[in-house]
């Protein structure tokens, strides 16, 4: 089901990520509060030196109005407490004004040495009910904003949302060379694809069937093809990993045993995105599923039940999720961000049964984003570093 080519040499090599849960959103059991799990900067701080510590490439910083960490304060706190994990920070376009945005992310990637990505949000503000081409025009607006101040000597933009003439650029350039941090973006709609295929370096995708993944491939390869781009392509989902399938099935259900309902669609409707087309998409893959939750054999959507967002797991033994994974990465699938239930255990799991037997690579050293004068992180060899 191979579907198109990617922007970047390294091919074999795939950037292996994990996710700490700065919204309020750790558990032992789903949907089943616990304080030791709580979002707090001394728990999620754990949970990126867990994943440094075990040699993931990168983690998520996610951002939520409702809940949790501020994302960009804890990438700078987290700053001093790492060497070489990277930190994919979740930004929301328009939430601060795109100049100050320039020189904020500039700041961090200095701080950082350039182990900074980030991850381009499109939505609603608090009270905010925007016209769907509206949101992405201003995002749009924010990106190209962003590659200037990074990029020129003076910022000069005429847009429908945002005027600059003149503006001086020199203390808003990032440590990243060539473009500044790279741009990770996921979306379902037409404006999110456009918005993706013109500006945006990474598609992420939430999962679904392959077959589905395979297509929205296409899709945003398209529109990419357009503005003479190609694209690298990220899939975001959960893992869960074992011994042995049977125990990675047990564990799924013991996860979701003591989960009510009810309070599962409180969770998920507090969330931002919640009547988002990609959360829309994840509640299909839930109908779709068996009766045990699996859309495909190692694909469980149990997670949706209680979270919005991504909503499934790969579940199985280390040789199964090794070849999903494979099967992702023959696709065309680059970027692989994970999580699990509670994510410093899980980070464990996979840490030490399956990220030991792949090749990873840091993308922006990849994409030759990170200054000569600094060492890159080593390609891996299919060994831990």
């Amino acid at each position: 089901m191979t579907v198109v080519p990617v922007t970047s040499g390294d091919l074999d090599a795939a950037e292996v990520s994990w996710f700490s849960a700065l919204c309020s959103d750790d558990y032992a059991y789903l949907g089943v509060p616990d304080g030791s799990l709580r979002s707090s900067f001394e728990h999620c701080s754990s949970i990126v030196r867990k994943a440094e510590a075990l040699g993931f490439r990168n983690i998520l910083c996610p951002s939520s109005y409702q809940v949790g960490q501020d994302t960009l304060s804890f990438v700078a706190g987290c700053a001093p407490l790492t060497d070489s994990i990277n930190f994919l920070a979740a930004v929301r376009c328009g939430e601060m004004q795109p100049i100050m945005l320039a020189r904020t992310v500039a700041t961090l990637d200095h701080m950082l040495k350039g182990r900074l990505t980030l991850n381009i949000i499109s939505s609603d503000f608090p009270g905010e009910k925007a016209d769907s081409a509206f949101r992405y025009q201003r995002s749009h607006e924010v990106v190209e904003i962003l590659r200037q101040a990074w990029t020129r000597e003076t910022i000069d933009f005429e847009g429908e949302v945002y005027h600059f003439k003149g503006v001086p650029t020199d203390p808003a350039r990032p440590y990243q060379q060539n473009g500044g941090p790279l741009l990770y973006f996921g979306g379902y709609s037409p404006d999110a694809l456009e918005l993706c295929g013109a500006q945006c370096d990474v598609y992420l995708m939430w999962p679904e069937t392959k077959e589905e993944l395979a297509g929205r491939m296409r899709a945003v390869n398209e529109r990419a093809a357009a503005h003479g781009r190609t694209l690298d392509y990220g899939l975001r989902v959960h893992m869960i990993v074992r011994d042995t399938e049977k125990e990675a099935r047990e564990y799924a259900e013991h996860l979701v045993s003591r989960l009510d309902d009810e309070y599962g669609k409180l969770i998920r409707a507090r969330a931002h995105d919640s009547t988002s087309l990609g959360v829309a998409h994840q509640a299909r893959a839930r109908e779709l599923a068996d009766q045990y939750g699996y859309v495909e054999p190692r694909l469980w959507t149990g997670i949706g039940r209680a979270r919005s967002g991504c909503g499934a797991a790969l579940v199985g033994s280390t040789d199964q999720i090794l070849t999903e994974l494979e099967a992702y990465r023959k696709m065309g699938i680059r970027a692989f961000i994970l999580s699990g239930y509670p994510h410093l255990a899980e980070a464990e799991h996979f840490g030490t049964k399956v990220l030991p037997q792949l090749k990873t690579c840091s993308l922006p050293h990849v994409y030759g984003r990170v200054p000569a004068q600094m060492p890159a992180t080593p390609l891996g060899t299919g060994e831990r570093h």
